[in-house]
Protein backbone atom coordinates (compact mmCIF):
# COMPACT_ATOMS: atom_id res chain seq x y z
CA UNK A 1 0.00 0.00 0.00
CA UNK A 2 3.26 2.30 0.49
CA UNK A 3 4.45 2.08 -3.15
CA UNK A 4 0.61 2.97 -3.80
CA UNK A 5 0.29 6.13 -1.93
CA UNK A 6 3.74 7.18 -3.57
CA UNK A 7 2.45 6.53 -6.59
CA UNK A 8 -0.24 8.73 -6.44
CA UNK A 9 1.60 11.56 -4.63
CA UNK A 10 3.21 11.46 -7.63
CA UNK A 11 0.54 11.76 -10.06
CA UNK A 12 -1.24 14.40 -8.16
CA UNK A 13 2.56 16.17 -8.05
CA UNK A 14 2.31 16.41 -11.91
CA UNK A 15 -1.67 16.64 -12.47
CA UNK A 16 -2.17 19.34 -9.68
CA UNK A 17 1.04 21.78 -9.66
CA UNK A 18 -1.71 24.83 -9.16
CA UNK A 19 -2.46 23.25 -5.62
CA UNK A 20 -0.18 24.04 -2.55
CA UNK A 21 1.85 21.46 -0.45
CA UNK A 22 -1.10 20.79 1.73
CA UNK A 23 -4.06 20.65 -0.95
CA UNK A 24 -2.19 17.99 -2.41
CA UNK A 25 -2.10 15.95 0.67
CA UNK A 26 -5.30 16.61 1.58
CA UNK A 27 -6.17 15.48 -2.04
CA UNK A 28 -3.70 12.06 -1.44
CA UNK A 29 -5.95 11.71 1.75
CA UNK A 30 -8.99 11.50 0.12
CA UNK A 31 -8.13 9.47 -2.70
CA UNK A 32 -6.73 6.93 -0.19
CA UNK A 33 -10.24 6.77 1.35
CA UNK A 34 -11.97 6.10 -1.44
CA UNK A 35 -9.79 3.28 -2.56
CA UNK A 36 -10.75 1.86 0.76
CA UNK A 37 -14.31 2.41 -0.48
CA UNK A 38 -13.41 0.20 -3.67
CA UNK A 39 -13.27 -2.53 -2.16
CA UNK A 40 -17.19 -2.43 -0.47
CA UNK A 41 -18.46 -1.25 -3.83
CA UNK A 42 -16.67 -3.67 -5.82
CA UNK A 43 -18.31 -6.41 -3.38
CA UNK A 44 -21.64 -4.57 -3.92
CA UNK A 45 -21.12 -4.79 -8.22
CA UNK A 46 -20.83 -8.66 -7.51
CA UNK A 47 -22.97 -9.52 -4.98
CA UNK A 48 -25.64 -7.05 -4.44
CA UNK A 49 -29.66 -7.28 -6.29
CA UNK A 50 -30.83 -4.89 -8.41
CA UNK A 51 -32.73 -4.05 -6.19
CA UNK A 52 -30.77 -3.20 -3.47
CA UNK A 53 -29.10 -1.10 -6.63
CA UNK A 54 -32.12 0.57 -8.14
CA UNK A 55 -32.66 3.03 -5.11
CA UNK A 56 -28.69 4.28 -4.80
CA UNK A 57 -28.69 5.56 -8.69
CA UNK A 58 -29.32 8.84 -10.64
CA UNK A 59 -28.66 8.97 -14.37
CA UNK A 60 -28.18 11.90 -16.38
CA UNK A 61 -28.22 11.78 -20.12
CA UNK A 62 -29.68 8.28 -20.80
CA UNK A 63 -30.91 9.65 -24.22
CA UNK A 64 -27.44 10.20 -25.92
CA UNK A 65 -26.93 6.00 -24.93
CA UNK A 66 -30.65 5.71 -26.24
CA UNK A 67 -29.62 8.26 -29.79
CA UNK A 68 -26.89 6.58 -30.29
CA UNK A 69 -27.90 2.94 -30.37
CA UNK A 70 -31.11 3.93 -32.51
CA UNK A 71 -28.29 4.71 -35.43
CA UNK A 72 -28.00 0.64 -35.04
CA UNK A 73 -24.51 0.58 -35.28
CA UNK A 74 -22.77 0.01 -31.28
CA UNK A 75 -22.02 2.18 -28.97
CA UNK A 76 -18.50 2.84 -26.69
CA UNK A 77 -19.45 3.62 -23.63
CA UNK A 78 -16.52 5.72 -23.02
CA UNK A 79 -14.70 5.71 -19.16
CA UNK A 80 -11.76 6.26 -17.18
CA UNK A 81 -10.55 4.12 -14.21
CA UNK A 82 -12.50 5.89 -11.36
CA UNK A 83 -12.64 4.35 -7.89
CA UNK A 84 -16.25 3.55 -8.41
CA UNK A 85 -15.37 1.84 -11.59
CA UNK A 86 -17.03 -1.38 -11.12
CA UNK A 87 -19.89 -0.67 -9.26
CA UNK A 88 -20.84 2.07 -12.29
CA UNK A 89 -20.45 -0.79 -15.07
CA UNK A 90 -22.89 -2.70 -12.95
CA UNK A 91 -25.16 0.25 -12.08
CA UNK A 92 -25.32 1.23 -16.31
CA UNK A 93 -26.25 -2.51 -16.89
CA UNK A 94 -29.28 -2.11 -14.61
CA UNK A 95 -30.74 0.24 -17.86
CA UNK A 96 -28.20 -1.41 -20.66
CA UNK A 97 -27.00 -4.96 -21.30
CA UNK A 98 -23.33 -4.14 -21.76
CA UNK A 99 -20.19 -6.37 -23.08
CA UNK A 100 -17.42 -5.48 -20.97
CA UNK A 101 -13.52 -5.61 -21.55
CA UNK A 102 -11.45 -7.74 -19.30
CA UNK A 103 -8.31 -7.93 -18.60
CA UNK A 104 -6.58 -11.16 -17.05
CA UNK A 105 -5.42 -10.88 -13.54
CA UNK A 106 -2.18 -11.83 -11.77
CA UNK A 107 -3.75 -13.43 -8.79
CA UNK A 108 -5.66 -16.40 -9.99
CA UNK A 109 -7.90 -16.70 -7.31
CA UNK A 110 -9.36 -12.95 -7.67
CA UNK A 111 -9.28 -12.88 -11.54
CA UNK A 112 -11.73 -16.24 -11.46
CA UNK A 113 -13.80 -13.92 -9.09
CA UNK A 114 -14.03 -11.15 -10.77
CA UNK A 115 -14.47 -12.97 -14.22
CA UNK A 116 -17.50 -15.32 -13.04
CA UNK A 117 -19.04 -11.84 -11.44
CA UNK A 118 -18.59 -9.65 -14.85
CA UNK A 119 -19.78 -12.46 -16.87
CA UNK A 120 -22.80 -12.69 -14.91
CA UNK A 121 -24.14 -9.55 -15.20
CA UNK A 122 -22.61 -8.32 -18.14
CA UNK A 123 -24.22 -9.12 -22.07
CA UNK A 124 -20.67 -10.79 -22.69
CA UNK A 125 -16.85 -10.05 -21.93
CA UNK A 126 -13.92 -9.11 -24.01
CA UNK A 127 -10.71 -9.50 -23.54
CA UNK A 128 -8.58 -6.31 -23.30
CA UNK A 129 -6.01 -8.14 -26.42
CA UNK A 130 -9.02 -8.94 -28.61
CA UNK A 131 -10.27 -5.91 -30.17
CA UNK A 132 -12.03 -8.34 -32.59
CA UNK A 133 -14.01 -9.59 -30.24
CA UNK A 134 -15.13 -5.84 -29.82
CA UNK A 135 -15.82 -4.73 -33.13
CA UNK A 136 -17.82 -7.97 -33.60
CA UNK A 137 -19.86 -6.73 -30.63
CA UNK A 138 -20.21 -3.25 -31.76
CA UNK A 139 -21.40 -4.42 -35.29
CA UNK A 140 -23.99 -6.19 -33.33
CA UNK A 141 -25.38 -3.09 -32.32
CA UNK A 142 -24.01 -4.06 -28.62
CA UNK A 143 -22.60 -1.14 -25.87
CA UNK A 144 -19.12 -1.94 -24.68
CA UNK A 145 -17.92 -0.53 -21.66
CA UNK A 146 -14.28 0.89 -22.19
CA UNK A 147 -11.68 2.26 -20.37
CA UNK A 148 -8.36 3.41 -22.55
CA UNK A 149 -6.72 5.16 -19.75
CA UNK A 150 -3.78 3.31 -18.68
CA UNK A 151 -0.06 2.87 -20.32
CA UNK A 152 0.42 0.06 -22.17
CA UNK A 153 3.78 1.04 -23.28
CA UNK A 154 5.57 2.87 -26.06
CA UNK A 155 4.87 0.25 -29.01
CA UNK A 156 0.92 0.49 -29.16
CA UNK A 157 0.67 4.16 -27.76
CA UNK A 158 1.28 7.62 -29.02
CA UNK A 159 2.29 10.85 -26.96
CA UNK A 160 -0.52 13.44 -25.93
CA UNK A 161 -0.96 15.22 -22.76
CA UNK A 162 -2.83 14.47 -19.95
CA UNK A 163 -3.13 16.77 -17.44
CA UNK A 164 -0.74 18.57 -18.77
CA UNK A 165 1.77 15.88 -18.76
CA UNK A 166 3.40 13.83 -21.74
CA UNK A 167 0.99 10.51 -21.75
CA UNK A 168 1.36 7.02 -23.28
CA UNK A 169 -2.08 6.81 -24.80
CA UNK A 170 -3.89 4.21 -27.25
CA UNK A 171 -5.02 5.34 -30.50
CA UNK A 172 -7.34 2.32 -30.79
CA UNK A 173 -10.70 3.91 -29.79
CA UNK A 174 -10.66 5.94 -32.84
CA UNK A 175 -9.50 3.04 -34.89
CA UNK A 176 -12.52 1.00 -33.73
CA UNK A 177 -14.52 3.40 -34.10
CA UNK A 178 -13.22 4.25 -37.99
CA UNK A 179 -13.61 0.10 -38.72
CA UNK A 180 -17.36 -0.37 -37.01
CA UNK A 181 -19.25 3.37 -37.01
CA UNK A 182 -19.59 2.84 -33.36
CA UNK A 183 -21.07 6.15 -31.29
CA UNK A 184 -18.74 7.04 -28.59
CA UNK A 185 -21.19 8.17 -25.22
CA UNK A 186 -18.29 9.69 -22.49
CA UNK A 187 -19.65 8.00 -19.26
CA UNK A 188 -18.67 8.76 -15.83
CA UNK A 189 -19.72 6.87 -12.54
CA UNK A 190 -19.64 9.41 -9.22
CA UNK A 191 -19.64 8.64 -5.60
CA UNK A 192 -22.16 11.42 -4.02
CA UNK A 193 -21.66 12.71 0.08
CA UNK A 194 -24.96 10.74 1.01
CA UNK A 195 -23.69 7.59 -0.64
CA UNK A 196 -25.50 7.51 -4.06
CA UNK A 197 -24.07 7.52 -6.91
CA UNK A 198 -24.89 9.54 -10.16
CA UNK A 199 -23.99 8.04 -13.56
CA UNK A 200 -23.52 11.00 -16.28
CA UNK A 201 -23.48 10.46 -20.11
CA UNK A 202 -22.83 12.94 -22.68
CA UNK A 203 -23.69 13.89 -25.75
CA UNK A 204 -21.85 11.22 -28.48
CA UNK A 205 -18.86 12.41 -30.14
CA UNK A 206 -19.24 14.02 -33.53
CA UNK A 207 -16.63 14.50 -35.86
CA UNK A 208 -14.51 11.42 -34.70
CA UNK A 209 -12.31 10.39 -36.04
CA UNK A 210 -10.93 13.15 -37.50
CA UNK A 211 -8.25 10.76 -39.47
CA UNK A 212 -5.30 11.57 -37.22
CA UNK A 213 -4.56 9.54 -34.44
CA UNK A 214 -2.78 12.25 -32.45
CA UNK A 215 -5.90 14.76 -32.49
CA UNK A 216 -8.51 11.81 -31.34
CA UNK A 217 -6.12 10.49 -28.52
CA UNK A 218 -6.31 14.03 -26.64
CA UNK A 219 -9.38 14.48 -27.47
CA UNK A 220 -10.20 11.24 -25.56
CA UNK A 221 -7.61 12.30 -22.69
CA UNK A 222 -10.04 15.94 -22.75
CA UNK A 223 -12.60 14.03 -22.10
CA UNK A 224 -11.30 11.83 -19.18
CA UNK A 225 -9.45 14.82 -17.53
CA UNK A 226 -12.73 16.99 -17.42
CA UNK A 227 -14.88 14.43 -16.07
CA UNK A 228 -11.58 13.47 -13.31
CA UNK A 229 -11.44 17.13 -12.32
CA UNK A 230 -15.59 16.93 -11.36
CA UNK A 231 -14.72 14.54 -8.65
CA UNK A 232 -10.61 14.12 -8.42
CA UNK A 233 -10.02 11.95 -5.40
CA UNK A 234 -12.54 9.62 -7.03
CA UNK A 235 -10.05 8.57 -10.03
CA UNK A 236 -7.09 5.73 -9.63
CA UNK A 237 -4.19 8.13 -9.20
CA UNK A 238 -2.50 4.82 -7.60
CA UNK A 239 -1.79 3.29 -11.61
CA UNK A 240 1.65 4.76 -13.01
CA UNK A 241 -0.27 6.31 -15.78
CA UNK A 242 3.18 8.56 -17.00
CA UNK A 243 5.22 5.38 -16.72
CA UNK A 244 6.34 5.22 -20.19
CA UNK A 245 8.03 8.95 -21.63
CA UNK A 246 9.48 9.33 -24.69
CA UNK A 247 12.84 9.46 -23.26
CA UNK A 248 12.22 6.30 -21.38
CA UNK A 249 10.51 4.78 -18.54
CA UNK A 250 9.66 5.38 -14.95
CA UNK A 251 11.81 8.84 -15.53
CA UNK A 252 9.00 10.94 -14.11
CA UNK A 253 8.69 8.77 -10.80
CA UNK A 254 12.10 8.42 -9.74
CA UNK A 255 11.54 11.45 -7.32
CA UNK A 256 8.81 9.26 -4.99
CA UNK A 257 8.45 6.39 -6.57
CA UNK A 258 11.49 3.84 -6.94
CA UNK A 259 11.46 1.92 -10.70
Amino acid sequence: MEKRKKIAIRNIELCFPDLDQVQQQQLVKDTLQTMGMMTIETALSWWASDKQLESRVRYEGLEHLEQALAKGKGVILLTGHFTSMELGGRLIMLKTPCHVMFHQMKNPLFNAVMMRARTFHSEGIILRDDPKAMIRALRKNKVVWYAPDQDFGRKTSVFVKFFGVNAATIPATSRIVKISGAAVVPFSPRREQDGSYTLSLGKALTDFPSGDDMVDAQRINDIIETEIRQSPSQYLWVHRRFKTQPEGKGLLYKKSVTK
